[in-house]
């Protein structure tokens, strides 16, 4: 209600159900005390003094006279029911909000077990997606390279598997090659390299031993695998003994080239051709000695 003033608060009195107990003598008395302390003349600073003195009086009229007083006393009590009233509803209105909020929250919130299912899920996904990233990555640091139902690197690898050579390939392409163990020796990729000079190399299959090693070189056309019979190959300090696979050395260079031609090695086997393959690298070691003494470069003589 605009404009409603409360004359027993005006007066410093209380108001409600417990102004009905207040006496006349009561309300004069409160009034003098107000009086005295909103008399204008006590507050000389205070612009607003003489209207604040006025609804002080107002307040007082009201009050001490008896019908007034009754219209405003019910004018206060018809207040205090429709607050109340109005509390009552604000306090069921409350109540079925909160009821009908927990409904909905419970008609949208998920089962406890479809939600437990719903995470299992979530994680196993997550957990298969990091499989396949870890494949890949694997994948990747080996170049590519693919399982054997794959196609042709599965059957390559099919291949090379066991001794590092299938029985079904050229054996005319593949040379075995050895050397000392000495010095830094030959890696695949250094075998590689040496062997590259005569021809495409397709694989390179190394076997160690304590005191010699070997290895199987493959190349990609026959006539590279003759070419590199017929020179010396790799380091002068550590040459490289190369007989082909499928029959023994036909072509050796300088001294080295005819007594190898002039031994058999059909028939040499197990320590045989161990001390074969010693007696031959002996002499290609000494030639190789006497190429370097008297200038003449590996790759030079054919």
């Amino acid at each position: 209600m605009e404009g409603f003033v409360d004359h027993y608060i005006v007066l410093g009195l209380p108001s409600g159900e417990e102004a009905l107990k207040l006496t006349e003598k009561e309300i004069a008395k409160a009034y003098k005390l107000k009086a005295l302390d909103l008399h204008p003349d006590k507050r000389p600073d205070d612009p607003d003094a003489h209207d604040k003195f006025q609804r002080l009086k107002t307040s007082y009229e009201v009050l001490k006279d008896e019908k007034a007083r009754k219209l405003f006393d019910d004018l206060l009590r018809i207040q205090r029911e429709k607050q109340h009233k109005k509390s009552q509803v604000d306090s069921k209105r409350r109540k079925m909000m909160s009821d009908l909020e927990q409904r909905e929250r419970s008609a949208f919130s998920p089962d406890p077990a479809a939600r437990a299912y719903d995470e299992e899920e979530r994680i196993a996904r997550k957990l298969k997606e990091e499989i396949e990233r870890i494949r890949a990555r694997h994948a990747k640091k080996k170049g590519g390279f693919q399982t054997p139902e794959s196609g042709v690197d599965g059957k390559r690898k099919e291949e090379r598997s066991g001794a590092g050579a299938n029985v079904q390939l050229d054996k005319e392409r593949v040379l075995k090659v050895s050397w000392e163990t000495i010095g830094e020796g030959y890696t695949a990729g250094r075998l590689r390299q040496v062997f590259s000079e005569f021809g495409e190399v397709e694989d390179v299959v190394i076997r160690s031993t304590k005191k010699k090693c070997s290895a199987l070189i493959v190349m990609a056309t026959k006539d590279g695998a003759v070419a590199a019979t017929r020179t010396l190959c790799g380091d002068l300090s550590n040459p490289l003994l190369v007989v082909p696979l499928q029959k023994a050395a036909q072509n050796d260079f300088l001294t080295a080239k005819k007594s190898a031609e002039a031994e058999p090695q059909s028939n040499i086997v197990g320590a045989g051709l161990q001390a074969y393959e010693d007696a031959v690298m002996q002499r290609l070691r000494k030639a190789a000695m006497d190429q370097k003494n008297r200038g003449v470069k590996p790759h030079d003589q054919e």
